[in-house]
């Protein structure tokens, strides 16, 4: 039996599930603001921590526009051609603020070490004003963005999120070092401080570009276990097996499960699948099920293509030979 059969939630990866686009309007419009006034500042001071922060929220207007653009690429219709639409733009958008964000880290290190040999006298008075007027923004960012969750369960709202929140440590950063500068002189603590911050970035980024690497190679969401899945799906009355189960990340919070499923009576299949959809959407937040129902089959045969073993692998990869060359042969 080889119709396959298909369910899903109907509010899975509705906009209301999507990241909303206004409070990163509006963390964009903050940053941009006192990214000028922080670039003025740095230029006046001399300071490679006040620097490093403008630096950092130069990267945060550019994380924001590209996490706002994502989301509203994401909210464009499927086509044939895109039958996902462009719902993994905001999952590619958290992957470039990721990386951007490693950069930032790398080259604020570089910076920290060259002044560290030869720290350069700082105005720290200025230094320390445009400080707290830069973490009066950041806060007010990290506030807006982090309303509602969004910051929490969208790896798109997450990567502008995270890019906000370095920014505020390296504020924080600022008027640390300013402090310490204006009550004892000691100027190395710029440099320092510097290097802390470029840490701490580095630490909150690692996992977000874990996490976007993950969703793009369709491996299974951390919170969900698939052999559990596996299990769950094999103690439903009628379900002798399962293979070629796979689940994955559309977008942040938008999952989707595909498999076939041996069962004793093909026809019970109008009833299994049902009691399948609504076990695997209750037990494990799974919206999207795609089943192919089978019958008198013991596993999966060598020459039947199927992505659980190396032969079956070679299976797909050879079941349309004639169709490969055709098209290798095109110009």
């Amino acid at each position: 039996m080889n119709k396959k059969d298909h369910t899903h939630d109907e509010s899975a990866g509705t906009p209301s599930r999507l990241s909303s686009r206004r409070p990163l309007a509006i963390a964009l419009a903050i940053t941009t603001t006192f990214l000028v006034v922080e670039v003025i500042g740095g230029v006046i001071t001399g300071s490679l921590a006040l620097l490093a922060d403008a630096g950092h929220m130069l990267t945060d207007a550019a994380a924001l526009a590209l996490a706002l653009f994502a989301s509203w690429l994401a909210r464009r219709p499927a086509t044939p051609e895109r039958s996902y639409g462009f719902l993994r733009a905001e999952v590619l958008a958290a992957l470039v603020n990721s990386a951007t964000l490693v950069a930032v880290s790398i080259y604020i290190f570089w910076e920290a070490i060259q002044r560290i040999g030869d720290p350069p006298e700082i105005d720290s008075g200025p230094m320390l004003a445009v400080a707290v007027a830069g973490l009066a923004a950041n806060v007010a960012s990290a506030l807006v963005l982090s309303r509602g969750d969004g910051h929490q369960h969208d790896l798109n709202t997450r990567g502008a999120y995270l890019h906000v929140l370095g920014d505020l440590l390296g504020s924080v950063g600022a008027i640390v070092a300013a402090i310490v500068m204006l009550a004892t002189g000691w100027y190395l603590a710029d440099p320092i401080l510097s290097a802390l911050i470029g840490m701490l970035i580095l630490w909150s980024s690692w996992r977000l570009m874990r996490e976007s690497v993950e969703v793009l190679l369709e491996a299974a969401p951390p919170d969900i276990d698939a052999r559990m899945v596996r299990e769950a799906i094999t103690e439903v009355d009628q379900v002798e097996g399962v293979h070629d189960l796979h689940i994955w990340t559309v977008t942040s919070g938008f999952t989707a499960i595909s498999a076939h499923i041996d069962v004793a009576d093909p026809g019970d299949w109008n009833r299994i699948l049902p009691a399948l959809a609504d076990m695997l959407r209750d037990r494990f937040g799974i919206a999207h099920v795609t089943l192919q129902p089978e019958s008198g089959r013991d596993g999966v045969a060598d020459d039947v293509c199927s992505i659980d073993t190396p032969e079956g692998r070679e299976a797909c990869l050879s079941a349309v030979p004639t169709r490969v060359a055709d098209f290798s042969g095109t110009s």
